[in-house]
Formats: C-alpha cells, sequence, structure tokens
C-alpha cells in the first residue's frame, strides 16, 4: 500500500493556558501552568486543583464543551467562508464510552449544539469519535480515507473534553490517582478544546503525519498484570511501517503523558523495545504538564505544539514520534515529519 501523507494546515485551540493556538503553544513552550481550585473537595479535606478554561461565563457541562469546541474550530477555519463548511467532514473527538462519569448527550447533543453555537453546518460524512485519549489518532486515520478514498480535500478535526464534573473527580479521587500534596504519582485534571484542519500535502514546508498505528495493552493502569509495554511498542511499530520508515528516523517524541509514572514507564519500556539506534539525545515532551489531562483533546495539544515548534524552529528535529494511551488499554501511535526548504 502507498504511503498516503496528510499535511496540518491550520489549529485551533482553548486551554487553561490560552484561548488561541498561538497564545497556548507560547504558554506550553514556556513551560506556564496555573492550577486553581476547583468547587469540589477531596477525602484529604483540601480542595481539589484542576487547570480550568476561564471563558466569560461560568458554563458548565455540555453547554461548555459546546463553547470549547465551537473557539477551537472558529480559529481553525479562520479565512475559510462560513459557506463552504458544510462541504468539509468534521470528525468529533469526545470521551470513550467507559470514562468514569461521562456526561450524557455527548453522542446526541453535543455535535447539533456545535453547529448551532457556530451558526454553520458541516458536511453529511461527519461523525463522532467517543474514543477518549487515542481519539485524535482514530480521526487521522479516518480522515486519510476521506482525503484519498473519499475525495474530499479537507477534513476539520476537533475535540472537546473536561474532566472536572464530580462523578468523574469522585472515581479518580477513590483510586488515588489525583495529584495531591499526599500523592505524587497522580495527574492534574484539566479541560480544553482544539482543532486540526487536515488535507494533502502541497506546500513546501509544513508539518505531515505519514503514518498511523494502533495497539493494546494488557497489562493497563487498572490491570494487576505486570507491565511489558507490549501494547504501544505494537503501536509504535504499526505507525512506522504505515510511515515507510524505521526508527532511526526519530528524533523526539510527544506524548499524553500527564503525571503517572506508570505511563512514564511505559514510555520507556516501549521505545526501549524498539530503539536500536545511538542517539545523544531522545527528548520527551509532555503538554499536559501545563493543561493538565484533558481526555479527548490531549492528543490535538500534542500536535498543535508540534506544528508551532516547527514552524518557528524550536523543535528538537524534523521527524517526531507522537503516542497517546486510554485507561482501558487502547494505544495509539502516530509519525509526524515536517517538510521544509532544509531537509
Amino acid at each position: 500500500m502507498p504511503i498516503q501523507p496528510i499535511a496540518i494546515k491550520s489549529t485551533g485551540l482553548v486551554t487553561s493556558v490560552g484561548l488561541s493556538a498561538p497564545a497556548a503553544c507560547a504558554a506550553i513552550r514556556a513551560k506556564i501552568s496555573n492550577p486553581t481550585e476547583t468547587r469540589f473537595m477531596g477525602s484529604d479535606g483540601e480542595w481539589i486543583m484542576a487547570h480550568q478554561v476561564p471563558l466569560a461565563e461560568p458554563w458548565r457541562g455540555l453547554s461548555k464543551l459546546t463553547k470549547m469546541a465551537a473557539m477551537a474550530i472558529a480559529e481553525c477555519l479562520d479565512g475559510i467562508p462560513s459557506a463552504d463548511w458544510a462541504s468539509i467532514p468534521l470528525l468529533l473527538c469526545v470521551a470513550e464510552r467507559e470514562r468514569p462519569g461521562r456526561l450524557d448527550g455527548l453522542d446526541e447533543h453535543l455535535f447539533l449544539d456545535i453547529e448551532n453555537e457556530l451558526g454553520s453546518t458541516f458536511s453529511p460524512e461527519s461523525t463522532i469519535i467517543a474514543a477518549g485519549r487515542v481519539g485524535v489518532a482514530v480521526a487521522l486515520s479516518q480522515a486519510r480515507k476521506l482525503i484519498y478514498e473519499g475525495s474530499k480535500p479537507r477534513v476539520l478535526i476537533a475535540a472537546t473534553d473536561s474532566l472536572l464534573t464530580w462523578p468523574t473527580l469522585n472515581v479518580y479521587e477513590r483510586e488515588d490517582r489525583l495529584l495531591t500534596a499526599g500523592n505524587s504519582d497522580g495527574f492534574m485534571p484539566g479541560e480544553a478544546g482544539g482543532a486540526l484542519l487536515v488535507g494533502l500535502p502541497h506546500r513546501e514546508t509544513e508539518l505531515i503525519c505519514p503514518g498511523v498505528g494502533f495497539g493494546f495493552e494488557n497489562a493497563h493502569v487498572r490491570s494487576d498484570q505486570p507491565l511489558k509495554a507490549e501494547g504501544l511498542a505494537s503501536a509504535i511499530k504499526e505507525s512506522l511501517r504505515d510511515a515507510g520508515r524505521t526508527e532511526s528516523i526519530l528524533q523526539f517524541r510527544v506524548t499524553d503523558v500527564s503525571g503517572e509514572q506508570y505511563y512514564f514507564k511505559e514510555a520507556s519500556l516501549a521505545f526501549s523495545r524498539l530503539d536500536r539506534t545511538k542517539r545523544k539525545q531522545f527528548d520527551f515532551w509532555h503538554p499536559a504538564e501545563c493543561v493538565g489531562q484533558t481526555g479527548s483533546a490531549i492528543g490535538i495539544v500534542m500536535l498543535a505544539v508540534l506544528k508551532s515548534a516547527c514552524e518557528k524552529r524550536y523543535a528538537k528535529g524534523d521527524n517526531i514520534l507522537a503516542h497517546v494511551a486510554n485507561d482501558n488499554g487502547k494505544r495509539a501511535s502516530m509519525i509526524l515529519a515536517w517538510h521544509s526548504k532544509r531537509t
């Protein structure tokens, strides 16, 4: 099968450290973080800290997800007449169905709410991808089919998610997975919206994704099996095969790791299973350290950060490994490459 790369044309972000892609990427580059107290209290009597998106009004639930998604989409499609949006498929990534405390209405109402908020409609090929953190990779794979087999010149990938509801936080708090004064092996919950416009590569300088791969980890974070990172290693190998490349070309990586030692260990183990190249360094980026664990939106945050880093020439190389992982064992890997006159 020939390699079928797709290019990331534009981005949009709404995060706790910036309400646009340039602002959020600049803050993440500077490692700015601003966790604040939520209205929820943990079992230790302390307020639960989180990365909250400050909007004009205190929207919550589906309303806030709608606002964040609409803002990111509007930024991403800036310059494209709204009358043309009806020809663009929207692949909307949301929380996986196994997510503790998942909001009602994600599958039934969110898409229409976003269209109403934007005052526009999208192509009939649009769909909802309820795959959590691996959703961005699933969306890239589906976008590639729409572009190469469906003759769609442009596909919009968007995500919106929040872990800041009590039914969700209560489960993670009881499982001792939140970062607190008494637990350093945890993550800080967050929320975000993001969007990517993808299409066929055309320009001399742009970020492309030539390969995507998937795997499943039986020893996931909620299992009691010994971790061997076989699922993530399998996903990385599949993405390299899909891209027609070997691990030797990879120069750094970006991941959805957000603080738990399990996922740092898995990332290290997985790459050691296929690393055969002597490297002086192999940087490990994890933007969740600034925006928190933002569920299905973290993949778009990662790719938007990469695009900004490549354009502003502070990336650690032109060939990048990106990978994401769900608590339920699903794993995904993406190979990214920056094509420029210097390569």
